[in-house]
């Protein structure tokens, strides 16, 4: 079951975002004592990166992992972890383990290391933060892409480039095992997948995820409200 909150606008809802990841963070590590994060690229997160790790929490005992990566060489700024990489910096979030997608020896390499650090964890992830292209696709699942059929393994390579790079992904199981995904999407170009996805279109990637807890985080402007 998806719901949604709206919390107001872009900064808002990166805001509201950063709130509810660190609650859920927090409430892993009482319980379990570790939590996991898995972070999206795009431009939506940065935002909420930037509010969520200058929060007190306690982040040596956290994991952050990554949902998806360019295949592209260290520190290019293609990367998803070159941005996320600069905003733990000198954070209070530098203290977590850190796993980024080692995709500078190639995809199929990166697949491999990534598939013995998720088995590391002993568990499935506590938080995935997802977004949603204007063209459906959530990760690098990419409309098309045979990854899409991947279901014997929680991460995969893109079959093809997708907007020009090769990507390293979760997959379906990886997500629909997580304890929770939170979705971050703003601006008016999402607003109608936004309804697609609410609506449960399974012919757009995102529609076919199917995490039980899912929580949709919208600014007006994704939510069709101006």
């Amino acid at each position: 079951m998806r719901e949604r909150v709206v919390p107001g606008d872009d900064v808002a809802a990166a805001e509201w975002a950063a709130g509810r990841i660190a609650d859920l963070l927090v409430g892993a590590v009482q319980e379990r004592g570790r939590a996991s994060l898995a972070l999206s690229g795009g431009r939506s997160p940065w935002a909420m990166m930037e509010v969520l790790f200058a929060n007190d929490l306690p982040w040596s005992a956290v994991d952050i992992l990554q949902v998806d990566e360019r295949v592209a060489p260290d520190g290019d700024d293609q990367r998803n972890w070159t941005r996320i990489a600069a905003l733990l910096a000198e954070s209070p979030a530098s203290a977590a383990r850190a796993h980024p997608m080692r995709v500078d020896g190639g995809a199929q390499a990166a697949v491999h290391d990534y598939l013995d650090v998720l088995a590391a964890l002993g568990g499935p992830i506590d938080v995935v933060q997802l977004g949603l292209g204007d063209d459906g696709h959530t990760a690098s699942l990419a409309p098309g892409d045979p990854v899409l059929h991947v279901s014997d393994a929680p991460v995969a390579a893109t079959a093809r480039p997708f907007n020009g790079t090769q990507r390293v992904t979760l997959t379906y199981p990886a997500i629909d095992g997580a304890r929770h995904v939170l979705w971050l999407v703003t601006g008016a170009a999402k607003a109608g997948m936004v309804t697609r996805l609410e609506s449960g279109d399974r012919s757009i990637p995102a529609g076919r995820v199917s995490t039980p807890s899912q929580l949709l985080v919208l600014d007006r402007a994704a939510a069709g409200a101006g």
